[in-house]
């Protein structure tokens, strides 16, 4: 049994849910955290049952400013330790940024980035006096470039990119670690939630399946790699673009995010994710 406690944020579905899955299959303890108590609680004793781990929950919503010292606060009560930090929750929209709700875009800076950061505040102290720590924040291939109809959410994963980067070089003489995952499109509920479903990204792209990410981010988490792409078409895409201008990446990025042609829409929100978890012919 794996003694090192993981706290998830966003973990009752997409890649955080993923994320609890695999941390569990090795044997983790969990805390897990999302806005919805009884989904959280569906997930616990689901992921319990599987994996045999203590599996915790607690209900927060991370618009709310103080949600972050609140989990932090429950959890010193009750002097448990954080050694794995799990920044994933957040959030996308797509839209002309003039025309999207300004409370939208404000939620997205608080989830994406604002809780990054006082998580991070909070728990990262204690794991450098400790001598032992890991943290994984979620980013994306979207944080390495502009992304025209989705500017806020493609600036708030440049920001959790660069951000990681450099705490894990302030860390450098220390044990503990902070890796960058930047998966590109995944099979979640970001895509519905952000109005993307009909999206040229999501019905003719390559869009890998949440377990497949979370696998590759936990093995990037245990090494100690500060930035981890997961799949080959992935490094592909991200590689050439730090040689274009931004301009171009924009214009690329913005070509993917409109409607693709309705003969064409052939996915829908799990098609992947069902398809990736059949068990495999021998």
């Amino acid at each position: 049994m794996n003694k090192e406690t993981v706290l998830i944020t966003g973990a009752s579905s997409g890649i955080g849910l993923a994320l609890a899955r695999e941390f569990a299959s090795q044997g983790h303890p969990l805390v897990l955290t999302a806005p919805v108590a009884a989904e959280l609680r569906d997930v616990a004793a689901d992921v319990g049952r599987s994996y045999g781990v203590s599996v915790r929950t607690i209900a927060k919503d991370f618009e709310t400013i103080s949600a972050s010292e609140e989990i932090f606060a429950e959890l010193a009560a009750d002097r448990v330790s954080i050694e794995i930090l799990v920044n994933n929750a957040g959030f996308g929209q797509r839209g002309k940024f003039w025309e999207t709700p300004l409370d939208r875009d404000i939620g997205m800076l608080r989830v994406n980035i604002e809780a990054v950061v006082r998580l991070t505040k909070l728990f990262l102290p204690g794991m450098v006096k400790r001598g032992h720590g890991r943290i994984l924040n979620t980013a994306s291939v979207a944080g390495f470039e502009p992304g025209p109809m989705l500017a806020v959410y493609h600036a708030t994963k440049a920001f959790v990119l660069s951000f990681s980067e450099a705490i894990a070089t302030e860390l450098e003489d220390t044990a503990v670690t902070v890796t960058a995952l930047c998966p590109g499109p995944v099979d979640t509920d970001f895509f519905p939630k952000a109005d993307m479903i009909d999206t040229q990204v999501f019905q003719r792209g390559k869009v890998a399946a949440p377990a497949e990410v979370a696998k590759a981010a936990y093995q990037a988490l245990m090494a100690g790699e500060r930035v981890i792409v997961p799949g080959g078409v992935n490094k592909a895409m991200v590689f050439p673009r730090r040689f274009m201008t931004e301009s171009a990446q924009a214009k690329m990025n913005e070509k993917m995010y409109e409607d693709a042609d309705p003969a064409k829409r052939k996915r829908e929100r799990g098609d992947i994710e069902a398809e990736q978890s059949k068990p495999k012919p021998h």
